[in-house]
């Protein structure tokens, strides 16, 4: 079987795109993912990454007007998703497993589940942190750092369970990639510590990188620079979203700590609806994906999240223009 390892690394490879998108939220069923799914089938996806999100707290109100504080996951399922869509397209298909919110015991359980599954491509990350927290706090049991989900991860691939327990029937081994940031995670000090981040987790297995979202290729083409200067060789694939609404010019440097170029910003101003800012951000994403191949790059991440439309007329101006 092909891995999605092997699909950035080949060389001599065709242009490619993979998309992200999200689970449905809790009861909604799987009719809007799968109707999101058939729109990007056509541009025969390299792979199809899956989110997975930290419960959160929710109030409910109790008949005597008081309120119970609960732990839920709005998206749950991501596993069984991926399964879904994999089984239903035939798609590579690559689940986010994070630290947030899960024990080693419950990561391992994870593993277990995806491997009698028959997926063996990951996302290892460590997660956002809850959000009535002001900072990253580990499950109790569970990991601080990408880092040491990693090793999880490897010394499974080895036939051994996180207590030290050989593995009876290892089975097949898991691939698995990354996450970087071309301007920095939030929580870096400075980028270049964040680098040796990136540095580290390629040293412990990680097989290839997928950058957070940029709309400056100047920020990409010197963070891949760096990068092989202090000799991080494996492939970092340009995570990419289309500006789509006017709220973003805010929104997106707070959410996703990235930076609006000024020449962006400037037009974004300029517009009067969200859908000129929906077409300004086709245009300036088409832009973006012309100049990556330009410069050498063949695979393009699409985060797909509120921009579908966008993502399947970007791809295909990309594909007329190939």
């Amino acid at each position: 079987m092909t891995t999605i390892a092997d699909y950035i690394t080949e060389e001599g490879n065709e242009r490619r795109f993979s998309f992200e998108v999200l689970p449905p939220l809790k009861g909604n069923g799987t009719e809007a993912l799968f109707s999101t799914i058939d729109k990007l089938v056509p541009f025969d996806p390299a792979f199809i990454n899956i989110t997975t999100h930290h419960s959160e707290y929710i109030y409910r109100e109790l008949p005597d007007g008081q309120f119970e504080r609960l732990r839920v996951r709005r998206r749950p399922g991501t596993i069984a998703i991926a399964a879904a869509i994999q089984q239903k397209y035939h798609i590579p298909v690559e689940p986010h497993v994070i630290c947030s919110g899960r024990t080693i015991e419950e990561i391992e359980y994870e593993l277990l589940d995806l491997q009698f599954l028959g997926i063996r491509n990951l996302m290892l990350l460590r997660g956002d942190k809850a959000k009535e927290d002001s900072r990253f706090i580990p499950t109790p049991g569970g990991h601080a750092h990408t880092t040491d989900l990693i090793r999880q991860v490897v010394r499974f691939n080895e036939g051994y369970f996180a207590d030290g327990t050989p593995i009876k029937n290892p089975g097949t081994k898991f691939d698995f990639g990354v996450a970087c940031y071309p301007e920095k995670h939030e929580e870096a000090p400075n980028l270049e510590m964040d680098m040796q981040y990136l540095k580290e987790k390629q040293d412990l297995g990680a097989q290839y990188a997928v950058t957070q979202l940029f709309y400056d290729n100047s920020k990409y083409f010197s963070f891949v620079e760096k990068a092989r200067q202090m000799g991080i060789t494996i492939p970092i694939v340009p995570g990419i979203k289309p500006f789509a609404k006017l709220s973003q010019l805010t929104v997106v440097p707070k959410t996703f700590h990235c930076d609006i170029p000024e020449e962006l910003a400037r037009e974004v101003v300029k517009c009067k609806t969200d859908e000129q800012a929906r077409q300004l951000g086709i245009e300036w994403t088409t832009a973006q994906c012309v100049d990556l191949y330009a410069h050498g790059v063949k695979n393009i991440h699409f985060y797909t999240v509120s921009a579908v439309d966008s993502v399947v007329e970007i791809a295909g101006r990309l594909r007329v223009e190939s």
